[in-house]
C-alpha cells in the first residue's frame, strides 16, 4: 500500500509540474522525504504530511483516505489481518473485559486508552492511531454497516479511563448508540462470577459467505483464530456471555445508573484511609504490620511447593 501511495503522490507531483523540491518546499520537508515517499522507502507519511500532500496537489482527499492503509503496515500481521476483516463483516459479536470496544469509543476515550500504549513514540503518532480509529467507526454509519453486538463488563463501566468527564460523556455515549438498529450493549455484572473468556477480550465476524473468524486480545498480544473448529468454540463461549448478560434494557438501567453515581461524587477512600482500613484487618486477623510498599509482613514461614 506504500508504494501505491508513493505512486499517486508522484503522478500527481508530476500532473501539477512540480519538482520534488518545490513540492517539499510547499509540504514543509525536504525533497529527500518526497522521494523516500515516491518510492515507498524510509518511514512511513504521516497523517499530517498526507494532509499536506493532498492539499499541495489538489488530491481533493485521495491521499487522506490511502493514508489509514499505509499506516496498517506497521501494525504485526494478524492486528492487520484483523482490521481487514472487520471492515468487511457482516456482524460483529464482541465481549470487551477491560475498555470500551473501539468501534463505540469516544475521542478522549480512545486517546486516554491509546496513551498507555507500549509502542507510543509521540504525541504525533498517539493522534495518527486516535485518527485511525475515529475512521474506523465511519462504517456504523455506511449502508453496509455490520450488526455489532457488544457485552461490556462492569469493569468496562466503572473504570474512570481518562477520568470523570472523559468517562461520563462515554458512557453517555454507549446510552446513544443503543438507539440504532444494528447496535446491541448488554452488561455482563460483577455477580455472574468466573466465565470462559476472563483475562482477555473476544470478537467473533461473520463474513459474507457465511464463515467466522475470531480474535482474542489481552493487554499487549492479540491472536486471529480462523480454525473452524477453534472459532465454533469461541463462538459458543461468546453466546454462553450473552445469555450470562443483562438484557439490554436491564444494561442500559446499568449504565445508567453508573453515569449517576460518577455525578454524584462516588466516596473513595484515599491511600492513606485505605492504608490504615487494611491495618486495622490484619490486626484483627492477627496479621503483621505493613510496611513502606504496603505489602503484609508474615509470622509465619511460606509453605513448600
Amino acid at each position: 500500500m506504500a508504494g501505491l501511495f508513493g505512486a499517486r503522490v508522484r503522478r500527481l507531483r508530476t500532473a501539477a509540474g512540480l519538482t520534488q523540491a518545490e513540492l517539499g518546499d510547499r509540504t514543509h520537508v525536504v525533497s529527500t522525504r518526497i522521494t523516500q515517499i515516491e518510492r515507498a522507502s524510509g518511514a512511513k507519511p504521516t497523517l499530517e504530511l498526507a494532509r499536506a500532500l493532498d492539499a499541495a496537489l489538489g488530491a481533493d482527499d485521495l491521499l487522506v483516505e490511502l493514508w489509514p492503509y499505509v499506516y496498517r503496515e506497521a501494525f504485526p500481521d494478524w492486528s492487520r489481518k484483523f482490521m481487514e476483516h472487520s471492515e468487511r463483516a457482516l456482524a460483529i459479536r464482541q465481549y470487551a473485559a477491560h475498555v470500551v470496544p473501539g468501534l463505540l469509543q469516544t475521542e478522549d476515550y480512545a486517546r486516554a486508552v491509546l496513551r498507555v500504549g507500549r509502542t507510543l513514540g509521540s504525541k504525533e503518532q498517539l493522534e495518527e492511531r486516535v485518527a485511525l480509529r475515529m475512521g474506523r467507526q465511519v462504517r456504523l454509519g455506511t449502508s453496509d454497516r455490520p450488526e455489532l453486538w457488544v457485552v461490556l463488563d462492569e469493569a468496562v463501566l466503572r473504570r474512570p479511563v481518562g477520568g470523570q468527564a472523559v468517562i461520563h460523556e462515554q458512557l453517555a455515549r454507549l446510552l446513544g448508540v443503543t438507539a440504532e438498529p444494528h447496535i446491541t450493549v448488554q452488561v455482563l455484572p460483577f455477580d455472574q462470577g468466573e466465565h470462559d473468556v476472563m483475562g482477555g477480550s473476544l470478537t467473533v465476524l461473520t463474513m459474507s459467505d457465511g464463515s467466522e473468524i475470531a480474535y482474542t486480545e489481552g493487554a499487549h498480544y492479540g491472536q486471529l483464530v480462523e480454525d473452524p473448529d477453534e472459532v465454533r468454540s469461541f463462538a459458543l463461549a461468546y453466546d454462553r456471555l450473552r445469555a450470562a448478560a443483562l438484557p439490554p434494557l436491564m444494561s442500559l438501567d446499568m449504565i445508567r445508573s453508573v453515569m449517576e453515581d460518577n455525578h454524584r461524587g462516588a466516596k473513595v477512600p484515599s491511600r492513606s484511609e485505605r492504608r490504615r482500613l487494611a491495618q486495622e484487618q490484619l490486626q484483627q486477623s492477627g496479621g503483621g504490620r505493613l510496611r513502606g510498599g504496603g505489602r503484609p509482613v508474615s509470622r509465619s514461614r511460606r509453605p513448600g511447593p
